[in-house]
């Protein structure tokens, strides 16, 4: 900072009355995006004044300041600079979903349109075809952004003109170039704009240069709590993830820990077992209460038959007595005889319909046990196919209830005698293997563990042995340790004092160390100052080169303008010189030619 201090107070070309060279390393140069330059061509043309007059002094070529006037614009009569302008704005005009331009010559309409549309892409805010004439707005617009294309205003009123339309078709081309490089930036995202490093470093560098110390330090202290508190929500992001490993790393553990698949799968196939047994019961005492249910009916049905003959009989007596009274001739003592067995008829048809209506009654409770018992059995069915699924015996059998059998084997069905009867066998077959081979196995494991059990024996025996032994080792062990104990307390005091030897050793290479890392920091230091003192006297050196540059560029243009002046003013010199030759001459050759005509003259008069 005191090195810039001086810079800027001593002069040296940099600071805030340096000249030119505050002006050439201004930072805000630096942030000037191309986007800028295109849509401020004063500042593009400085800028690339500068450049050029950089460059002048190296390819001794002249100063783009005496030429910033006579920039060059495109071809606009070479027919393949139009075809490939025409190719170019009517792919950008098919991107945009608009109208292509119909060659050789489009129509005034559809140039109009087309610099509406480009126009609108670029953000003018009014289309020059609606508001205003073409000729009109059109030329400021484009001097505006700075185009090269220079058009006339013959061109402007009548656009779909032979004569018009090339340079129309140039400037149209030139803004289409511009409306992609424009999209191209509104749709990338800016560099500084990803790094806020290197925006930091830009905006701390332009502070810098400026001088202004506080805004350095302001800008230093905003980017350190930026970073910080980055910092503070990495740190608690990575303990989230820590707790989160933790986490997992329990889940894992008590996956781990808990039992295998196999194990579970033979606790789960245990348990199945269980079930198929209870399910075995309750279907044995389904089957049963089933054929009670089916004996009881079978009864209520043979005396409901025979209730149904009886009451046939007794309408086909009373047809046959009906039929005999009709044939007979009834007197008075017959008629009261009829009357009476009539009565007595009626009393027996009335005492079979009481009957009949208790055997109904007797069918409806009967028939409601039989839907009670049914929608007790659906759950019990439902819970033995959900068992069979369960067990995944291989067939797809699946008990049915038929709400119309008359017995049980109409009701539960006959298939299961083919289907799940067969399946069942198997299981339990391969449960008994299973069974006999565990036994055969806990069979196998009684007698390794009856003859583990005789070498255990002989293992306490040899115990017994090696004990004595351990104990006479044990009477050795107590002398020699009281030896080693002496031995260790004279080995422990020449530890103890190389011990000491070798903290002192250590102390010293600590103070040895620390004036290294004093050493090694005070170099450090020395050299970063030397760096930083050398950047600056490059950043110095290089602003007055700079500034040499620019002197001599400005030079150089100053010399060529009076070397051109001179010239002017020697061929007007010259051409005066000649002139004033040619008049002395023709002076002189008239002056000649009067003095010979006075002498022949005086020949011939000689009087």
């Amino acid at each position: 900072r005191e090195r810039e201090r001086e810079m800027r107070g001593g002069g040296g070309g940099l600071g805030r009355g340096g000249g030119r060279g505050s002006r050439l390393l201004n930072p805000r140069a630096i942030a000037t995006t191309p986007a800028r330059k295109s849509f401020l061509p004063a500042i593009a043309a400085s800028s690339s004044s500068r450049r050029d007059s950089d460059a002048s002094l190296c390819s001794s070529r002249p100063s783009s300041s005496s030429l910033a006037h006579a920039a060059q614009g495109p071809p606009v009569s070479d027919r393949s600079y139009q075809s490939a302008a025409l190719r170019s704005v009517n792919a950008y005009l098919a991107s945009i979903s608009t109208a292509a331009l119909k060659p050789p010559l489009p129509s005034a309409r559809d140039i109009t349109k087309a610099f509406d549309d480009v126009l609108s892409r670029l953000g003018w805010p009014i289309p020059v075809g609606i508001a205003s004439a073409l000729d009109d707005d059109l030329p400021s617009i484009l001097a505006m952004l700075g185009c090269p294309v220079k058009l006339s205003k013959s061109a402007l009123k009548a656009p779909g003109t032979p004569h018009a339309w090339p340079p129309l078709l140039a400037a149209l081309h030139w803004l289409v170039q511009l409306a992609r490089y424009t999209g191209h930036r509104a749709s990338s995202p800016p560099f500084a704009g990803v790094n806020d490093v290197l925006l930091f470093h830009f905006q701390s560098f332009a502070l810098f240069m400026e001088g202004d110390d506080n805004a350095v330090e302001a800008l230093d202290r905003e980017q350190l709590r930026q970073t910080e508190e980055q910092v503070a929500n990495l740190v608690a992001a990575v303990e989230f993830l820590e707790k989160e490993a933790a986490e997992l790393e329990k889940r894992a553990e008590a996956v781990r820990s808990g039992p295998s698949p196999r194990e579970a799968a033979e606790k789960e196939r245990a348990l199945l077992k269980d079930d198929i047994k209870k399910f075995d019961v309750m279907i044995e005492s389904w089957k049963e209460t089933l054929a009670s249910t089916e004996r009881v009916l079978r009864e209520k049905e043979e005396s409901m038959e025979a209730k149904l003959r009886a009451n046939q009989r007794i309408s086909e007596e009373n047809d046959e007595l009906r039929k005999r009274i009709a044939s007979q001739a009834v007197n008075v003592r017959d008629a009261e005889r009829m009357k009476k067995e009539l009565q007595a008829m009626h009393r027996d048809v009335a005492e079979a319909e009481i009957g009949r209506n208790a055997l109904e009654e007797n069918l409806w409770e009967l028939d409601a046990d039989i839907d009670r018992k049914l929608k007790e059995l659906e759950p019990l069915v439902e819970q033995t196919n959900h068992a069979i699924r369960k067990l995944k015996l291989g067939c797809d059998f699946q008990y049915v209830l038929n709400a119309k059998g008359s017995s049980s084997a109409e009701v539960l069905g006959t298939s299961y005698k083919t289907m799940l009867k067969p399946a069942l066998n198997e299981l339990a077959e391969e449960t008994k293997k299973s069974y006999v081979a565990k036994l055969e196995e806990k069979i196998a494991l009684q007698q390794q563990s009856r003859e583990k059990s005789i070498q255990l024996e002989e293992r306490k025996e040899q115990l017994v042995a090696f004990q004595k032994k351990i104990d006479e080792a044990e009477a050795q062990s107590i002398v020699i340790k009281k030896e080693v104990d002496d031995h260790a307390s004279k080995r422990a005091a020449e530890g103890e004092r190389m011990l000491n030897d070798l903290e002192k050793r250590e102390h010293e290479i600590v103070i040895m160390k620390e004036e290294a890392e004093k050493f090694l920091k005070d170099s450090e230091q020395i050299l970063q100052d030397a760096i930083t003192e050398n950047d600056e006297e490059i950043q110095m050196c290089a602003g007055e080169l700079v500034a040499i540059i620019d002197s001599v560029s400005e030079y150089k243009e100053y010399m060529e303008s009076l070397i051109s002046g001179m010239q002017v003013e020697l061929s007007k010199t010259a051409q005066a010189v000649a002139e004033s030759h040619k008049t002395f001459l023709f002076a002189m050759l008239s002056s000649a030619g009067l003095n010979t005509s006075l002498s022949g003259s005086k020949r011939a008069h000689p009087s």
